[in-house]
């Protein structure tokens, strides 16, 4: 092809797919028929000089979602996809996500638990009404009586009962006890032992992933002796219902973990649903230690999150 006619066709398309001219103006400018530009434009894609991508949100969430489901043996996998990966900005758009999900799926007769958190007070906000008979909404572990951090966790049990109608079951009971001896007893009450086991007979479990930094509602807490929170931060990459595991999966202090108040992670796995609401920089390994661990098999994430968790060995 002669020079002059190829620098037409890269004209043509600069000013058409660059610089936004009509085709009409193009045929100004070059002093050639409309029909001519129309086909300046069609040989400069024939010939490769503009290639058409299109991004499509939606597709590139599915094909996200995908790798999701093969890599961790997930049911389910929902990406949400995020203006900005700011913590406080990806739980809102997690919110709405796992509040439309749940939406979808909850059905007569459920039985649905849930964790604490500012993750799932997101969730609960974003609830829409819809009246279901029969269900049940509970709490899946312990509380936090006096910390720095807001846990909603009463809120969100209201939020919930409140948009699906249903009766609710707070657990108003510390996360985590000093000795292993009061959890037994805590635990023998028949009022909080009927709580519990409701929480284990739940087809349905929502809860998200917490880190054990700086900002742990749970080590603000004073729950801890310096042994425990050094053992605490220096093998565990985060904690599910207040029962910490590592890059693995695996709960990684024992002692800890049996003075805890609340379901074991073993038993979240069991649930037809296990749904872990998660995203942003903050919680990668902490998502890919649940993941590992298998205690969800549904995940809802934004889509920066579900790219790094895929590249992750």
């Amino acid at each position: 092809m002669e020079n002059e006619k190829l620098a037409k066709i890269i004209e043509a398309a600069r000013l058409y797919y660059q610089l936004d001219y009509s085709q009409q103006d193009i045929a100004k400018k070059l002093d050639v028929s409309r029909p001519t530009v129309s086909r300046l434009l069609k040989q400069a894609k024939d010939l490769g000089v503009v290639e058409i991508k299109i991004n499509n949100p939606v597709e590139t969430g599915e094909i996200l979602a995908e790798k999701l489901k093969s890599k961790f043996s997930l049911k389910e996998a929902f990406i949400a996809p995020v203006p900005e990966f700011d913590n406080d900005i990806v739980k809102k758009y997690l919110g709405e996500a796992a509040a439309t999900y749940l939406y979808h799926v909850i059905k007569e007769g459920d039985i649905v638990a849930t964790s604490w958190g500012t993750t799932m007070y997101e969730v609960a906000k974003n609830l829409k009404p819809k009246l279901i008979n029969g269900a049940q909404i509970v709490q899946l572990n312990g509380g936090v009586s006096h910390s720095e951090t807001k846990t909603y966790a009463s809120e969100i049990i209201h939020l919930f009962g409140e948009a699906f109608n249903t009766p609710t079951f707070l657990l108003p009971l510390p996360a985590i006890v000093d000795h292993i001896v009061v959890k037994q007893a805590i635990e023998a009450d028949r009022h909080i032992y009927k709580i519990l086991e409701k929480g284990r007979e739940a087809n349905i479990a929502i809860f998200s992933v917490g880190i054990p930094g700086v900002d742990s509602v749970l080590l603000q807490a004073e729950y801890f002796s310096n042994s425990d929170r050094g053992l605490i931060q220096s093998k565990a990459v985060g904690e599910i219902c207040s029962r910490f595991f590592d890059k693995n999966g695996q709960i990684c202090i024992e002692g800890v973990n049996g003075r805890t108040i609340g379901i074991e992670l073993d038993e979240l796995a069991k649930k037809d649903k296990s749904i872990l609401v998660a995203g942003g920089p903050k919680k990668i390994d902490a998502i890919y230690g649940a993941l590992r661990g298998k205690y969800a098999n549904i995940l809802v994430t934004d889509d920066l999150t579900a790219k790094m968790l895929i590249e992750l060995e």
